[in-house]
């Protein structure tokens, strides 16, 4: 993958991941690539410096892509969720149907942890049941 930053005619500024130069072209030339903010089609590739590996450890190369702010509001939403973890039962797949026999007094209150799909979640929430997705963090995917 490449990573590209990029620019609109307007001066936007974002970055965009592509599997080649020639699939940045393509998808250029065919109006897929749009700035996020203003959504006009004229994007370039903007002037950057090569990503070079120096053998630094992860972190501190994580630490190069975030500035000082960004790394600790990321660290607060890790100590959030380990919180979270810590004071809630995980109920794995059975999380839409714990947390309705909670809703519904058919079950002790308590927090939970849990998997749900996207049609559960909203079917929850339909039915007035407060869920939210935990964030996965940039070391939970690596």
């Amino acid at each position: 993958m490449i990573r590209y930053a990029l620019t609109c005619d307007a001066g936007h500024g974002f970055e965009g991941w592509f599997g080649s130069s020639g699939d940045f072209d393509a998808q250029s030339e065919s109006g897929l690539v749009a700035c996020p903010v203003c959504g006009t089609a004229a994007v370039h590739r903007a002037l950057m410096a090569p990503a070079l590996s120096t053998g630094r450890r992860k972190d501190t190369q994580r630490g190069l892509m975030m500035d000082q702010a960004q790394q600790a509001a990321v660290s607060k939403i890790r100590e959030m969720v380990s919180t979270i973890r810590a004071n809630a039962e995980d109920v794995g797949e059975k999380f839409p149907e714990e947390a309705r026999r909670i809703h519904y007094g058919e079950a002790d209150a308590r927090g939970l942890i849990g998997r749900a799909t996207l049609d559960e979640a909203r079917a929850l929430i339909e039915e007035g049941i407060d869920v939210a997705p935990l964030p996965i963090l940039p070391d939970d995917v690596n």
